[in-house]
């Protein structure tokens, strides 16, 4: 028994309210029974979604506008509300004769009708709708500081005009799309995240959603992007840093387990590239938010000498249709069967083209020397890098039996060089490694610093190479970051 809101304007005192649409058969059913009621002494008050003139030859409100249904809190109709002293003492739904009986106190409703008949969805209700309804009528609870734009004004240009972009338009966050998207998950709107840096400005679960909605995410991503902004704001990341490296960087998110599938994304046919709106969002979002939360702009603190298409968005999800591979979210510690996002510090795409090796040596070899172009081919142990292995090369693997174990072993062998080759000078190259590694074998990568991730279509016998940030090389301070996605 709730007290009926005061902007319910036109409410009896006492009597009976309902909630109907011309547009449902059981509106339709029981308008006769509509009309019984009309007939007693107690007042009947009729609210349509859609007609004001249905049903005919009653007293009908036009609630086309569901401001009512909203603060009535209407989910299906026919809904029967009864009133007595401006409050709800009783209600029902959909025709159900012993509920309409109870609630009206009146015997031998609706003769000649099934006893039981459901109703339909209120229009306030539908997809898309509610939002709208309580950040036109309600309390949206929304902390951020609103913009009011001018009736004439271009919501995308605005957004332009006041920096918060990538270069390409955003999706202006309305009150109802900022509801829409935080409906992706169970935290709290006012939830601190994280400082965001450069500024290292707090940034709410709100604020998220904010920055997903002008990325163009669907609400089913949010859960994502929240769990890529924590991975990038671990210390071991240092998204500082990669944010203000002169080097090409940026953030690589590549996502696993049932979540990938769920929502759609891409891990085959042109998995790096565009067209999938989950791939190409996820990523954009996490962009935005260090931008338009943290501050981190290109050519303030973001000094990138030459940047890359990635700093949009670079997000991937790894084929896992393979039971027999082992995810590289598993691969670095996360329970099989739960969802994670992986964060490398990358840019790229370099490819190997080796369309005639067969076996499985001479495809590690042909790697290892595409590797070996990683940074410089005269660094060794200068950062990490990430193999993304396409689905006709990895075939040559699986048929030999080897596993991500044997083959990230075998990659670390055929990437030794001589030191002598590598030092500084040698080649008639300045770049180069310390000359008291002459007389050693030198790694390329060291131990863990190449990651390996299945993606791509399956026509084509090449992979990719994504190189990893400088300063990965100090890998006791930075590295790649994996976080498991909660809801």
């Amino acid at each position: 028994m709730v007290a009926l809101s005061s902007s319910a304007a036109g409410l009896p005192a006492d009597g009976f309210v309902v909630f109907a649409k011309e547009d449902c058969p059981t509106c339709q059913m029981v308008a006769p029974v509509l009309r019984t009621l009309a007939r007693t002494e107690a007042p009947l008050r009729v609210y349509s979604q859609d007609d004001p003139a249905f049903p005919a030859d009653l007293d009908v409100v036009d609630d086309s506008a569901l401001e009512q249904s909203f603060r009535l809190d209407v989910e299906t109709v026919p809904t029967l509300i009864r009133i007595e002293a401006g409050r709800e003492v009783a209600r029902t739904v959909g025709w159900d004769r012993a509920e309409w009986e109870r609630v009206t106190g009146l015997r031998g409703l609706g003769e000649g009708l099934p006893g039981f008949q459901p109703g339909c969805g209120s229009k306030s209700r539908d997809p898309g709708v509610y939002e709208h309804l309580v950040a036109r009528f309600g309390d949206p609870g929304l902390g951020a500081r609103r913009i009011t734009l001018g009736d004439w004004d271009d919501e995308a240009e605005a957004c332009f005009d006041r920096g918060w972009t990538d270069g390409l338009p955003v999706v202006a966050p309305t009150d109802a799309r900022i509801l829409r998207m935080l409906g992706g998950t169970t935290r709290k709107p006012g939830e601190v995240v994280g400082l965001i840096p450069p500024n290292l400005a707090p940034c709410t679960v709100e604020k998220v959603a904010i920055n997903a909605v002008m990325a163009g995410c669907k609400p089913e991503y949010l859960p994502v992007v929240l769990a890529a902004l924590e991975a990038a704001l671990e210390p071991a990341f240092t998204m500082h840093g990669l944010l203000c490296t002169t080097c090409f960087s940026g953030p690589v998110i590549v996502v696993n387990g049932p979540i990938a599938r769920a929502i759609g994304m891409n891990w085959g046919v042109n998995a790096l590239g565009q067209g999938n709106r989950a791939n190409m969002t996820i990523g954009r979002a996490l962009q935005l938010i260090i931008r338009n939360v943290g501050g981190g702009r290109p050519g303030e603190i973001d000094r990138a000498t030459i940047g890359w298409p990635g700093k949009i968005s670079c997000c991937f999800a790894e084929d896992e249709t393979d039971p027999s591979w082992q995810p590289l979210a598993v691969a670095r510690g996360i329970a099989a069967g739960k969802s994670a996002v992986t964060l490398f510090q990358g840019y790229g795409v370099q490819a190997c083209m080796d369309q005639r090796s067969r076996a499985p040596e001479e495809l590690t070899r042909s790697l290892a020397l595409s590797l070996a172009a990683v940074a410089h081919p005269k660094l060794a142990e200068a950062t990490a890098a990430m193999l993304i292995l396409s689905p006709e090369h990895y075939a040559i693997f699986r048929s030999a039996g080897w596993d991500r174990a044997r083959i990230e072993e075998e990659l670390h062998a055929a990437s030794m060089r001589p030191g002598k080759d590598l030092i500084v000078g040698a080649q008639g190259i300045g770049e180069g490694i310390s000359p008291k590694l002459a007389d050693q074998m030198v790694p390329k990568f060291w131990r863990g610093g190449l990651l390996i991730v299945r993606a791509g279509g399956p026509a084509g016998l090449w992979s990719g190479i994504l190189a990893g940030w400088p300063g990965t090389r100090v890998r006791d301070q930075t590295h790649p970051v994996t976080r498991e996605i909660r809801p």
